[in-house]
């Protein structure tokens, strides 16, 4: 069952030229593909040209976006983007699982599924604007790679996918290794056990890893609008936890890495891509906001 419910009818803000633009924010509830109904929060603009689906890092929570504790993105509503954020995904890789993610999960992750009713919702609603009636998804980290998949494999509905530090060649050598431990300490840190990589898309060798790679899935992406961003893990003004800004460190050096090779499978096989490469930043929220607003200021987020 979906259900809308409104949790602020109205804001101002200013947009340019003075003009005052009306802002609301929605919550909504999406449930089905067997899994556990979860809200969507969304910031809606009066007359905007586009709307963003913006998905979480690894560890999200089911209160709220990581965007919303941490980010100021959804004050794009204010002059020209849709903000929409889903709640939850825990480690999900926001994709549809082969099984059960751990012993102390019930259910079979189903995000690919969660996605497309997200979709619906919207689209019941106008949210589908622009020119092309098409949607724009990003993501970070775990997101940015999905934000690029499910755009390849959903191209009807999507026109622009962005991947902020994202893991987006799975190929890579030792990628696989790396996500498998990065879903079992996930599911260990938030006291649902170790989540297995096996359940998701099979043994390191079973085909669903080369269709949920996005380098591998370039192609299906000609012709959208795609755009990358990552830092080199050099410390810069965000960077006031020592603890925090040296785990995150390796983490936007590999992010960076990966950044690097599929621009150059994007450049090898002619497809333009726009890249954001920031010469300081480590993998953290604060970069991430960077980055949305550097996108947004360029025009990116308008259609072609």
């Amino acid at each position: 069952m979906l259900l809308m419910v409104v949790l602020i009818a109205a804001g101002l803000g200013v947009t340019g030229a003075g003009q005052a633009a009306a802002v609301a924010h929605y919550r909504f509830i999406v449930g089905g593909c067997g899994m556990p109904a979860k809200p969507v929060d969304m910031w809606v603009g009066a007359g905007n040209y586009k709307t963003v689906i913006a998905l979480d890092g690894l560890r999200a929570t089911s209160r709220k976006s990581g965007w919303a504790y941490e980010t100021n993105i959804a004050k794009m509503a204010y002059s020209g983007v849709n903000v929409v954020e889903p709640v939850g995904g825990l480690a999900s890789f926001y994709t549809d699982w082969n099984a059960k993610p751990g012993n102390k999960i019930k259910y079979r992750y189903r995000w690919t599924c969660r996605l497309n009713r997200i979709i619906r919702e919207l689209d019941a609603r106008g949210m589908a604007t622009g020119r092309s009636g098409k949607y724009a998804i990003m993501g970070v980290s775990m997101g940015g790679g999905a934000a690029l998949t499910y755009a390849a494999h959903h191209r009807k509905r999507i026109s622009h996918a962005f991947s902020m530090s994202g893991y987006i060649s799975l190929a890579s050598p030792g990628m696989r290794t790396g996500i498998r431990i990065a879903l079992a300490d996930a599911g260990i840190e938030a006291g649902l056990g170790p989540f297995n990589a096996d359940a998701m898309w099979g043994p390191p060798w079973d085909i669903r890893w080369i269709n949920n790679d996005p380098v591998m899935q370039l192609n299906r992406m000609r012709g959208m609008k795609i755009r990358i961003a990552s830092a080199t893990g050099i410390w810069g003004q965000y960077n006031v936890d020592p603890v925090g800004s040296a785990k995150g460190t390796p983490l936007e050096m590999l992010a960076l890495q990966q950044a690097g090779i599929f621009q150059a499978a994007a450049a090898a096989q002619g497809i333009p891509i726009t890249t954001d490469y920031a010469l300081l930043g480590t993998h953290q929220w604060d970069y991430w906001q960077d980055m949305v607003w550097r996108a947004k200021n360029s025009g990116w987020f308008r259609d072609r």
